[in-house]
């Protein structure tokens, strides 16, 4: 079955180029008519220019598409709602929000300035915020939404240099995590990309042939799959040159300690049982709470009140 958006309404941020005017091109030609916002700064977030949106909406009219620009600088809130009335205004509802857009200021955390961590912050994480804040209630009211987070292997797993990065795009999992939880009665789907792309944030990093085989191209068939109407919910996809997987976040088992060895010294004891237990991919924060409680009724002996 062909996935579709005919008579959805999209919104990509960071759209103006990279893997942002990918997805916007593909919601396209796939029915969506789409907002497509960039600021036009630089990769680390100076300056504005609206040519490269207009240039994608051009591309996207070319194809026989609708599109409209909006250069709202995702972290601040008042712009935002702006593009957000203006895609009312236009089309009368917003079905799809892809938080793509970003900026790096890489320095190894000795050497890097706080203002640059709180920037990259600013613009990751609540420009993720600022931007689901201003579509959510639409979509309730709709009671339909796909909207996916643009996270990153830096965040999930770490990277030299990019701590500032790495808080941001995990921050989005975190958020993520708990709005597929608040959406799913409204119908709204929240999932999250991990996306690895030879684009301008990534050039000089790699090799030239490594380079050509990252295309954002390749990236955005999964977003485009987080966004159609049976999208999954909760999930977060990792996509590059073609191929894709599903990062999860697990948990050991959990040992429970007697009383006398719940002491750093009895973690230490036990810290293999504890450490190489069996993994479980928990759904909600509670499931922790009732896990460990479980584990301390059956240590102790005793049974639960439901």
């Amino acid at each position: 079955m062909t996935i579709r958006y005919d008579d959805k309404v999209a919104i990509v941020t960071g759209a103006g180029g990279g893997l942002g005017r990918s997805h916007a091109l593909e919601l396209a030609k796939r029915g969506a008519k789409v907002v497509v916002n960039d600021l036009g700064g630089s990769v680390n977030g100076e300056g504005q220019n609206s040519e490269a949106a207009l240039a994608v909406v051009a591309e996207i009219e070319a194809l026989g598409g609708e599109a409209m620009a909006h250069p709202a600088n995702v972290a601040n809130m008042e712009q935002v709602e702006d593009m957000v009335a203006q895609a009312m205004s236009k089309w009368g509802r917003i079905d799809i929000l892809v938080n793509n857009a970003g900026i790096l200021r890489d320095k190894s955390f000795s050497k890097m300035d706080l203002s640059d961590f709180r920037t990259v912050l600013e613009v990751h994480l609540m420009g993720s915020v600022n931007c689901t804040k201003a579509v959510w209630e639409i979509m309730k009211s709709q009671e339909y939404g796909r909207i996916v987070m643009t996270s990153s292997s830096s965040g999930l797993y770490g990277n030299f240099g990019q701590s500032n990065y790495g808080a941001a795009k995990l921050g989005v999992v975190g958020f993520m995590n708990t709005l597929a939880q608040e959406g799913a009665k409204y119908n709204i789907r929240v999932n999250a990309l991990a996306p690895t792309a030879g684009t301008r944030m990534t050039e000089g990093l790699m090799s030239e042939q490594a380079f050509n085989l990252l295309t954002p191209e390749t990236v955005t068939p999964a977003v485009l799959f987080m966004v159609g109407e049976d999208a999954p919910t909760h999930t977060i996809i990792g996509a590059g040159a073609g191929a894709y997987a599903v990062s999860k976040i697990v948990e050991t088992d959990s040992v429970w300690l007697p009383e006398d060895q719940q002491t750093p010294e009895g973690i230490a004891a036990h810290w293999e049982q504890i450490s190489q237990g069996a993994e479980t991919q928990l759904k909600a924060g509670f499931e922790q709470t009732f896990k460990m409680v479980g584990k301390a009724a059956e240590g102790l002996g005793i049974k639960l009140e439901n």
